[in-house]
């Protein structure tokens, strides 16, 4: 099987102040730049292809790993459409009842005028094809709601209860693609302290 490591994008000053990124093309901040530059990608990835989020703090990780990536918009953060740039716990703009209404639907979860979970699955599912198509283990950096919606496929998970895994950011996730694309997780939490 083709294998595929996913990892999200150094922190940014949005991630800082606890803003909601989504397509807004925020950099990475100095201490994101960092810690980056702290980061090593196991032995074993190396010489697999990189493909990157075409937003610069995903293009920039990349970049400050040492790879060179190739823009792949299928994994462009999800839309959080009304909501980007706020913050959750903003009572005035988010209002807790809708919020939790919204969270019930799970995968299916979409902010106003935003993008579903699921809706990101149906984006990456070509993309995935392809890869198990070449027979060619890729490196991916991207986002948050990227890795979640590829997880939550891989294990199954409806996303309307606790996740099966806790996932750590600032790690890479391994998965193995099927012969049809479909995700099947292999190893989380993979270190990539230097």
């Amino acid at each position: 099987m083709t294998r595929l490591l996913v990892l999200r994008h150094g922190p940014t000053e949005w991630n800082a102040q606890r803003r909601i990124q989504g397509h807004a093309d925020i950099p990475l901040s100095e201490a994101g730049r960092a810690a980056v530059a702290q980061w090593r990608l196991p032995g074993w990835a190396a010489g697999w292809d990189v493909l990157a989020s075409p937003l610069a703090r995903a293009l920039e990780t990349a970049r400050l790993l040492g790879l060179d990536p190739v823009p792949e918009p299928a994994l462009t953060e999800l839309d959080w459409g009304e909501w980007e740039g706020l913050r959750l716990s903003d009572k005035t703009r988010i209002d807790p009842a809708e919020l939790a209404e919204r969270e019930a639907l799970g995968v299916d979860f979409r902010a106003p005028g935003g993008e579903s979970y699921r809706e990101v699955q149906d984006r990456l599912a070509p993309l995935l094809l392809r890869r198990a198509a070449t027979g060619r283990d890729t490196v991916a950096v991207c986002h948050r709601g990227v890795i979640l919606a590829l997880y939550a496929w891989a294990a199954g998970w409806t996303m309307i209860s606790d996740a099966p895994d806790g996932l750590q950011w600032g790690c890479g996730h391994l998965f193995r693609l099927e012969g049809t694309g479909a995700p099947v997780i292999d190893r989380l939490n993979i270190s990539l302290a230097a």
